[in-house]
C-alpha cells in the first residue's frame, strides 16, 4: 500500500526542494534543486520562473505516477516581498522582479506624503522603508516606470499564491505574504492600508492560510493549498507544539527574533532599529527584530584568520573559556573592537585593531561577545513590558555555536533557552497548515529537536 504524503514546493533565493512528509508529519523524501537566474527587462538578476513552473508541473506528474507515494496534497512556501503581475487573460506580465533591485528612493515620497509621513506610514504598515523589499512599493515602481505593463495588469499576487494559481486557476491572497515588510497591511486596523484602495490595486482579499482547493491531474485528485510565507511556515511547529508563550531565535545570514505574543504597537524608534511585524498562520502579528548577524560573522572572522593565520572554520573548535571572557570583559567594557562606537551601532569597523588579542582564540571570543550583545539587544526590542513568555528557540547555523548559545542562555536567565534542530522547518509548517485541513483534529507529536542551554555546562 503506498504512502499517503504531501508535497510542499519549498522555493528560497538559492536553493529550491520538493519534500514529502507522511501524515505522522514525518519527512520521506526531499530533492534539492539549483536553478541559474537570468536577467529581468532591465537587466537585473532573478529567478527564472518559466523554469521553475517546469520543474513544478514535471514534480508533480512524477509524484502522480509514483508507484511508491499517494500524493494527496501539495503546498508552496517561498520567500517574500515578491510580486507577480497578471492580465486579463491571467498570463504573467513580467519577469519575476529580484526584491534586491534598486529603486529610485523619490517614489514613495508622494506616498508617505500622503499619508502622514513616511515614519508614520512605516509604523502603521510594520514596515520599515526597504526599498524593494517592501512588496507595495514594487507596485508603485512598476506604475511609474512601466506604465504600459501596469495599464494590463489585473491580478497582483504574492509569490506563493501565483504557485499556487498554477495548480488551481484560483485568484487568492493571505495574511502571511501580506504581512511581511510590504507596506499593504494596516497593523492598526488590521486590513488593507488605505492607500491599496486608493490606487486601486488589484489584489485579492486574504483568506485563512489552510485554504485548500481540489484539482484533478490525470484522473488523480489532489488538494492544494494557497501558499504561505516562509518566516511564518517556520513558525507554526512552535505554535503546534508549545502552549505557552515563546521567542523564535533564528539564526543564518540574518537574525530573525521573532515574538508572536507581543501585542504592544510598533513605535517609529524601533522601525529605525530594524524591527518589524509579520502575520502569523492564525492572522496575528508577531514582533520581529533583524541582525545582519551572520554576515557581521562571516566579515570580522574572514580578517581574524587572515590575521593570525589560521582557517576560517577553525572557530568551530572553540569552546567557551570562562576566564577569556570575564578577562575581555574588563579589557574592553568601555569600548569595542570590531564594531565603531556609538549607541546601537551596527556597522563593523573596516580594519579592528587585532594587535590588541594574543591569539585567535581570544580575538574570536571578543567577536562572540560584540556580536552576542548586538543579538540580546535586538531580542530585547521584542520583549514587551509586561512579558510572560517561558521560553526561547535558537534556530539555525549559529545553534550549533558555543559561544553564542552560552552568552544567550546566561543573558536570559530566567528563560527556558533550547537550541532547536529542526530539518526544514519552513517546509513542515506548510505541510502542518495543509494536514490540520486534511485532518481536523489531528495533530501528530512534532520532533522540534530541543535541546536546553544550560549556563552550568
Amino acid at each position: 500500500m503506498k504512502d499517503k504524503v504531501i508535497a510542499v514546493f519549498d522555493i528560497g533565493k538559492t536553493n529550491k526542494k520538493i519534500l514529502l512528509f507522511n501524515y505522522n508529519l514525518k519527512l520521506v523524501s526531499e530533492i534539492e534543486e539549483k536553478f541559474a537566474q537570468i536577467r529581468d527587462d532591465d537587466g537585473f538578476e532573478c529567478d527564472d520562473i518559466d523554469l521553475i513552473e517546469k520543474w513544478i508541473r514535471k514534480s508533480i506528474l512524477k509524484l502522480i505516477r509514483s508507484e511508491e507515494y499517494d500524493l494527496t496534497a501539495v503546498n508552496f512556501a517561498t520567500y517574500g516581498a515578491t510580486l507577480v503581475y497578471l492580465d486579463s487573460n491571467g498570463k504573467i506580465l513580467t519577469p519575476v522582479y529580484n526584491y534586491l533591485k534598486p529603486i529610485d528612493e523619490n517614489i514613495p515620497l508622494e506616498l508617505y506624503k500622503r499619508y502622514g509621513g513616511r515614519d508614520e506610514f512605516c509604523r502603521r504598515t510594520a514596515s520599515p522603508a526597504l526599498g524593494m523589499l517592501n512588496s507595495g512599493l514594487q507596485v508603485l515602481w512598476l506604475k511609474s516606470t512601466k506604465t504600459e505593463v501596469f495599464s494590463k495588469t489585473r491580478h497582483i499576487l504574492h509569490f506563493p499564491q501565483y504557485l499556487s494559481y498554477l495548480l488551481t486557476d484560483k485568484i487568492y491572497s493571505e495574511h502571511t505574504s501580506i504581512g511581511c515588510h510590504t507596506a499593504l497591511w494596516d497593523f492598526d486596523n488590521m486590513k488593507y492600508h488605505q492607500w491599496v484602495t486608493d490606487e486601486s490595486l488589484p489584489v485579492p482579499e486574504p483568506v485563512a492560510v489552510s485554504t485548500l482547493n481540489e484539482v484533478e491531474i490525470e484522473g488523480k485528485k489532489i488538494k492544494i493549498g494557497i501558499g504561505i510565507h516562509d518566516s511564518s511556515a517556520s513558525l507554526a511547529p512552535y505554535f503546534a507544539s508549545d502552549r505557552d508563550s515563546f521567542l523564535l531565535v533564528s539564526t543564518g545570514t540574518w537574525c530573525i527574533n521573532m515574538n508572536p505574543f507581543n501585542t504592544e504597537k510598533l513605535t517609529a524608534e524601533q522601525l529605525m532599529q530594524d524591527c518589524l511585524c509579520y502575520l502569523s498562520i492564525n492572522m496575528r502579528p508577531v514582533k520581529s527584530s533583524r541582525l545582519f548577524l551572520g554576515h557581521f560573522h562571516e566579515t570580522a572572522l574572514r580578517e581574524i584568520s587572515k590575521y593570525f593565520k589560521i582557517q576560517e572554520d577553525s572557530f568551530k573548535l572553540i569552546k567557551p573559556e570562562l576566564k577569556l571572557f570575564n578577562k575581555l570583559n574588563s579589557k574592553f567594557r568601555d569600548r569595542k573592537v570590531f564594531f565603531k562606537e556609538g549607541e546601537k551601532s551596527r556597522e563593523l569597523n573596516e580594519e579592528p585593531d587585532l594587535f590588541e588579542f594574543d591569539n585567535f582564540v581570544e580575538a574570536y571570543h571578543q567577536l562572540m561577545i560584540e556580536l552576542c550583545d548586538l543579538t540580546v539587544e535586538a531580542i530585547g526590542m521584542v520583549i514587551p513590558v509586561k512579558d510572560d513568555t517561558k521560553s526561547l528557540y535558537i534556530t539555525g547555523g549559529f545553534s550549533k555555536n558555543d559561544l553564542f548559545r552560552k552568552f544567550i542562555a546566561s543573558s536570559f536567565p530566567h528563560l527556558k533557552v533550547y537550541t532547536s534542530e529542526v530539518s526544514n522547518a519552513t517546509a513542515l509548517g506548510a505541510a502542518l497548515v495543509i494536514l490540520q485541513s486534511l485532518e481536523p483534529g489531528i495533530m501528530p507529536v512534532l520532533d522540534l529537536g530541543l535541546n536546553e542551554c544550560l549556563i552550568s555546562k
